[in-house]
Formats: structure tokens, C-alpha cells, sequence
């Protein structure tokens, strides 16, 4: 049985569409991410799926579970792990209080172990809490009852560096005790390391399923380099302007050069590494950084311009998905 179906999935708020026809199936046992840029219509697909939106159209199965039936969804719903995108805490519970109301409504197994892990401020009160420890008691909410499922919707956001890190290896714990993830986001890097395959939604439609391996690989490095001087160092061969090599080197796209000395020089690149550092090696190089393309680039270059349509998420707020009521 899939952990997650969903068939020409589609909700609209009035005339504004949050999804349309979203078909995926996630597997048991894998970790999924969905991602797309604020507003694609993630978060309105994931609250689809935890019941807190009625679909327009279409179907989705979770644990083998519909949860437009909410009888038959409410015992599924104790063998998940739900992240809200904004939890929606209440303030004047303590972290422990919060807690405690959520393992009365499904149970805990590994509570106090997450919350040390985490170094959670259990017995304070959320609103006196920074953004980071709020989305910790959420954490330590999602994943204290070792969930079948887990569905986190922006799950890293405001967590430090050294936070995220901790995040990862849970997801990679609880996936190898059996457990299957879906994650949303909207940085391909963020989900590079935790995911198999990801799904690529864009203006509540959904562009692609794609391997990340191969999806990494098609998105290709942006480049930002800062040349001294636009040829080749002293003594060899002369090329003339910087984007006129650019130009003779495979894998380039969106070449920008600007003004100045040292002449900053940016540029999405696919080709072979090999070729990108022997180009590297020709010239005197002032400054160097090479990173994953952002999503933004890989959608424009794949996928197509924008087709402005209006924010999914400032349509759907108010929709009660706030974590107290995930079970």
C-alpha cells in the first residue's frame, strides 16, 4: 500500500485556484519532497491531505485512509506526524503543556529523548519562545509518537544550521525504522540530501516527479566569479571578452557580466566539471563561489515562465490547520 495517493487532486478558494489535477503517488518507506516557490500551492495540497481542506475535485488516499471521511480518517491521523508551515501555538501554554495536550491525543514514545535532543525549553511559555524553539516543540510534537507518516510542511524553517543537521538525521532515523516522509519546501538544497524523488509543483499545477539525483543534474551550479581581467593569464593565448569564452564553454546559461575591476561574471552552468575548472584555471580569479542553482532559475529554465496567478497560501489562511488539532 502507498503511504500517499493523491488522483487530479484539485481545490479552488472561489474563482483563485490553489490546486489543480496534482496526481503522486509517495511509496512506504521513501522521502518525498515537494517543492515549489511560496505561493505553488504546497501548503494547500498538504492541508488537502490532513483534512483540514474539503477538495474541489479529484481524490487522495493517506494510509490507505480518505480523509474526507472524518471517521474512518481519525485513527489514521494518531499514526502521523504533522508539521503545519505555521503551527499556530497557543502562547500561553508552556512547550510541556502543549506537549502534554498532544500526547493524550496520540500517544508518545520518545518525548523526553527529543526534547533534550533538541535542547527544548519544555517549561516556558511559547509566546516568550524565539521563532527557532517554537518550531522545536513542533518537532518534538510531529515526531514523539514514532509516526508511520510524516508530513512537514517547511519543516527547517527557523531552525539553525546545526538545528537543521539534527533535522536531517531524525528524518533518515525514522525512515530507517520504517517510516515514510513528505516534506515541502522551496530550496532544492534543503531537501538534497533527505530526498529519493521530489515533486515539482508551479501555480498550483504540478510540473514534474523527478529522482533528485536527476533533478540536481538538469538544474545544474550558478556560478559568481570575479575575474581580474577578461583573458587568459599572461603569457597565453588571447580570447578576448569573458562572455565570448563563455559562449565556446558547453553547459552555460544566463551568462551576466558586469562592470569594473575585478569584472563580476555570473552564470548557471550543466556541462562537465572538468571543463568549468580548466576555464577557471586560464584566468586570474579574484573571487569564486559555486552553489545549487536556486529553484527560481530551474523552474524559469524547465518549466516556463510564470503565469501569475494569485497566492495560494494568503487564499487558504484561516483554514484551521494549526498543529493543535493535528490528532
Amino acid at each position: 500500500m502507498a503511504a500517499l495517493e493523491l488522483e487530479a487532486l484539485t481545490k479552488y478558494y472561489g474563482d483563485v485556484r490553489g490546486i489543480e489535477n496534482v496526481s503522486l503517488t509517495v511509496e512506504e518507506g521513501e522521502v518525498f519532497g515537494f517543492l515549489g516557490p511560496n505561493g505553488a500551492g504546497k501548503t494547500t495540497t498538504i492541508r488537502t491531505c490532513m483534512g483540514f481542506l474539503s477538495p474541489t475535485g479529484g481524490s487522495v488516499r493517506v494510509l490507505g485512509r480518505d480523509p474526507t471521511d472524518e471517521a474512518e480518517f481519525l485513527e489514521a491521523r494518531r499514526r502521523i506526524g504533522y508539521l503545519p508551515s505555521d503551527p499556530g501555538l497557543d502562547p500561553d501554554r508552556t512547550g510541556a503543556a502543549y506537549l502534554d495536550l498532544q500526547a493524550d491525543l496520540k500517544g508518545e514514545t520518545r518525548r523526553r529523548e527529543l526534547v533534550d535532543r533538541f535542547g527544548l525549553p519544555a517549561e516556558r511559555r511559547i509566546g516568550d519562545l524565539s521563532r527557532g524553539n517554537r518550531q522545536k516543540v513542533a518537532l518534538v510534537s510531529a515526531f514523539m509518537h514514532d509516526p508511520e507518516l510524516l508530513v512537514l510542511d517547511e519543516p527547517t524553517a527557523g531552525l539553525d544550521p546545526l538545528l537543521q543537521e539534527e533535522f536531517n538525521a531524525l528524518v533518515e532515523e525514522a525512515v530507517a525504522d520504517g517510516a515514510t516522509a513528505f516534506l515541502s519546501s522551496h530550496v532544492l538544497s534543503e531537501v538534497q540530501t533527505l530526498c529519493d524523488r521530489v515533486g515539482i509543483v508551479r501555480n498550483g499545477r504540478l510540473a514534474t516527479v523527478e529522482r533528485v539525483d536527476d533533478l540536481l543534474e538538469r538544474a545544474g551550479k550558478r556560478v559568481r566569479v570575479a575575474v581580474s581581467g577578461a583573458g587568459p593569464r599572461a603569457g597565453e593565448r588571447t580570447e578576448g571578452r569573458v562572455e565570448d569564452s563563455l559562449e565556446r564553454l558547453a553547459g552555460t546559461h544566463d551568462v551576466r557580466v558586469g562592470e569594473g575591476t575585478p569584472t563580476p561574471v555570473s552564470f548557471t552552468y550543466t556541462g562537465a566539471y572538468d571543463d568549468l575548472v580548466a576555464w577557471l584555471a586560464e584566468r586570474p580569479i579574484a573571487n569564486l563561489d559555486v552553489r545549487d542553482a536556486p529553484l527560481e532559475d530551474v523552474f524559469l529554465r524547465f518549466y516556463g515562465e510564470p503565469d501569475g496567478e494569485a497566492d495560494e497560501e494568503s487564499a487558504g489562511t484561516g483554514s484551521g490547520d494549526s498543529a493543535g488539532v493535528e490528532a
